[in-house]
């Protein structure tokens, strides 16, 4: 099966060619769309905000990476964000596989690879640095705030006030 990446229209297509293209490529590779992936990647093609919660197993990254490849035709760069860095690197091997090592770029506190590539996989922390710096003026097209039950989860800001009054 060839990659994601030479399946897809040159850049600058009609977005429904991408929809059409992602969604046979998608069902060669054994996971043909459900309907609530299709309904979210129209949604995307026809620049909506998107917000896909659905159980485990049931598709989100598969919406997701519609929408790096709706951004990508568009001349907009696309970011992944996963709340830990073992998520980050997870993803973006994924990432890489489908799209090409010089499509995909890595960005933690820590570590950076390809920083200005056109697909950046990132910690949330990363994008909202980004975000302050940059503002409305950011070359992203498209963002996936994947894992997105980890932020502020409640417990580990009890856990480090319980940690906090023992000092």
């Amino acid at each position: 099966m060839a990659a994601l990446r030479d399946l897809l229209p040159a850049a600058g297509a009609d977005p429904s060619e991408v929809v059409d293209a992602f969604g046979a490529w998608a069902e060669a590779t054994g996971r043909p769309l459900y309907a609530h992936q299709e309904d979210a990647i129209l949604a995307l093609a026809m620049g909506d905000h998107v917000v896909l919660a659905t159980p485990t197993g049931s598709g989100k990254s598969l919406v997701a990476m519609a929408g790096i490849a709706l951004a990508l035709n568009a001349g907009r760069r696309a970011v992944w964000t996963a709340p830990i860095k073992a998520l980050v690197a997870e993803k973006f091997f994924d990432l890489v596989d489908l799209l090409g090592a010089d499509t995909v770029g890595l960005a933690t506190g820590d570590a950076s690879i390809n920083p200005d590539a056109p697909v950046l996989v990132c910690t949330a922390e990363v994008l909202a640095n980004h975000a302050l710096a940059v503002g409305p003026a950011s070359e992203f097209g498209f963002a996936c705030l994947d894992e997105f039950h980890y932020y502020a989860e409640p417990v580990s800001y009890t856990h480090l006030r319980a940690h906090e009054t023992e000092a």
